[in-house]
This record gives structure tokens, C-alpha cells and sequence, in this order.
């Protein structure tokens, strides 16, 4: 204890309010946040105070530096955090509904910008084996992403996952309707998540998770987050872009120009390297997407400010 507190790390936020763990005793409070530019997401670690106008009930007066941060671009190219000190993002995908490979380029390329390792889940494993195929896995696996295929609905391939995840706090990502919530209720053991049932109507998934949460289990601490239809990571210097794709930046140093964008600069090795087929045409292009999506946003950005 401490004249600002007793240190507890974040479990869940929703709106100005948080449950945060004691790091005392372990056990749960709920806190109101102090001052309006106190920002926190699950995971951080932070000050927590009783509060003395309100018996038994908290404060959290503090964020605490954060080793890393997740965060994805709005509309307007601000970026927001989605969870903090992580080890590991778990992209869950699966063959139904499909899947926007770009959006996974993505959210790797966020882990990347922030110094999270990768993790690649596929999930319904338990589909016929024509359905449950997922054609651009295979392009990650040669890029060295840990890949494990599992089904939350017959567990097949859990233990394996448990497995990537043991000893660390892994945040579960990807698109609605995945079975990223079921997946979490398989892995936690009980019903903890709402699920639901894709739209017959339209095949899209429902958003069944409405915040950022983390359960500690006895292998690791499980993260989860909304569902999602897009996602855009933030906002970099648009050399640093590259640095999203492992393939590209090995190549980059190759480059005529050292601050070469591989888009139409002449001799650039990157573009040399796809029309060799030794990157995959398909990544390249998503890169090329988000580098003018990074474009854009920085222009949304600077507009904002004025």
C-alpha cells in the first residue's frame, strides 16, 4: 500500500468503470476511473485506492507504464488501445463465414508494430475436410506464424493450443461469426461469453463480446475482445509500414533507395522478389493496401487536428 494506492492489474473495462484484480490478495473490485484523461484497457497494470466519499467502493487513480499496447486506427485515424501487455495475439479464422485474409495481414502487422507475437488459430476443424479448408494458411506457415487448427465445438486441437498459449496472457482476435467466443468458452471450461448463432439471412457473424476481458486460467491468461468486421492498425511513419510484414522488410535492405516504399520505385528488390515468387503476390498487395490505407488515415488525422 502505498499513499496512491494498492497496485492491481485491469480484467475488464466497460465505459469509465473497470474490475481490477488485487495484486494484494487477488481478489476482484469494481473502480470508477479518476479524471477524464485517465484511459485503461484490459491488462494494464494500475494504482486502485479506496474511495473515501463512498464506502467500499474504488478508485483507480493510476495507469502504470505499459510494456506493450494493441491498438487499432478509428475512422479518423486516432488510435485506440484494445489491451495491454500482451505476449501473444491469437487471430482466430475459420472457413465459415469467409474470411478476409487482408484483415489478418492486419492484425498481424499490428502485433508486429507492437512487439506481440503472432499466433494463427483455425478454427471449426470439425467441418467435412473440402469446407474446412482455408487456402491462404498456408502462405503463414511458410513465414514461420505458429498455425494450429482446432474445432471449440468438438475440441479437437485444444490441448495443442493450450499448449501455445501456456505461461502466457494471449488477447483472441478476428471477424465475427469465427467462434471466437465459443473457442473461449471451450477453453475456459464454461459458458462465460455469450454466443450466438450465425444469421441464416445474411451469414454474417453477431457481435456477442461487447468488451476487452482477461481470465487468468491454470495455463495462461485468456484475452478476448469484440468481434469485428475490419480492422485498421495505427497509424505509422509510412516507411515503418513494412515492418507489418516480415517477408518485405528482410528484403527491403536490398532496395536501390533506402527509403524505398516499394510501390513504383525503380531496382526496388521487394517487387523484384514477387515477380520471382519468392513473395507471395497476395501479401504484397496487402501491403500495398495498407500503405495507402496509412495514407488516408494520416490525412483523416491531420484534418481532425485542423
Amino acid at each position: 500500500m502505498t499513499d496512491a494506492g494498492e497496485q492491481g492489474w485491469v480484467v475488464e473495462c466497460f465505459g469509465r468503470r473497470a474490475v481490477v484484480a488485487r495484486q494484494s490478495d487477488g481478489g476482484h473490485v469494481t473502480c470508477k476511473l479518476r479524471g477524464r484523461k485517465l484511459e485503461i484497457v484490459a491488462g494494464d497494470q494500475v494504482l486502485i485506492a479506496p474511495d473515501d466519499a463512498h464506502a467500499e467502493e474504488w478508485i483507480a487513480t493510476q495507469r502504470l507504464p505499459r510494456r506493450n499496447v494493441l491498438l487499432r486506427s478509428d475512422n479518423r485515424g486516432q488510435a485506440e488501445p484494445i489491451a495491454a501487455n500482451l505476449d501473444q495475439l491469437g487471430v482466430v479464422v475459420a472457413p465459415r463465414p469467409d474470411c478476409d485474409p487482408f484483415i489478418v495481414d492486419r492484425y498481424l502487422a499490428g502485433a508486429s508494430y507492437a512487439g506481440i507475437e503472432p499466433l494463427l488459430i483455425v478454427n471449426k476443424a470439425d467441418l467435412e475436410p473440402a469446407a474446412a479448408e482455408v487456402p491462404y494458411v498456408t502462405v503463414f506457415v511458410r513465414l514461420g506464424v505458429p498455425v494450429v487448427h482446432v474445432s471449440a465445438k468438438s475440441g479437437f486441437g485444444l490441448p495443442r493450443l493450450i499448449e501455445q498459449m501456456r505461461g502466457k496472457r494471449t488477447l483472441l482476435a478476428g471477424q465475427s461469426g469465427v467462434g471466437k467466443s465459443s473457442l473461449t468458452n471451450a477453453l475456459i471450461g464454461s459458458q462465460r461469453q455469450a454466443t450466438s448463432a450465425l444469421s441464416s439471412g445474411s451469414g454474417e457473424g453477431r457481435h456477442t463480446t461487447v468488451s476487452s476481458s482477461v481470465v487468468t486460467l491454470p495455463w495462461g491468461e485468456l484475452a478476448d475482445s469484440p468481434g469485428v468486421r475490419d480492422y485498421a492498425p495505427p497509424v505509422v511513419p509510412l516507411p515503418s509500414v513494412q515492418h507489418g510484414f516480415t517477408e518485405i522488410a528482410a528484403r527491403a535492405g536490398d532496395c536501390r533507395f533506402q527509403n524505398c516504399l516499394h510501390f513504383r520505385e525503380p531496382q526496388c528488390a521487394v517487387r523484384a522478389a514477387v515477380d520471382a515468387g519468392d513473395i507471395d503476390p497476395r501479401r504484397y498487395e496487402s501491403y500495398r493496401r495498407l500503405l495507402t490505407l496509412t495514407r488516408q488515415l494520416e490525412d483523416r488525422r491531420r484534418g481532425w487536428r485542423g
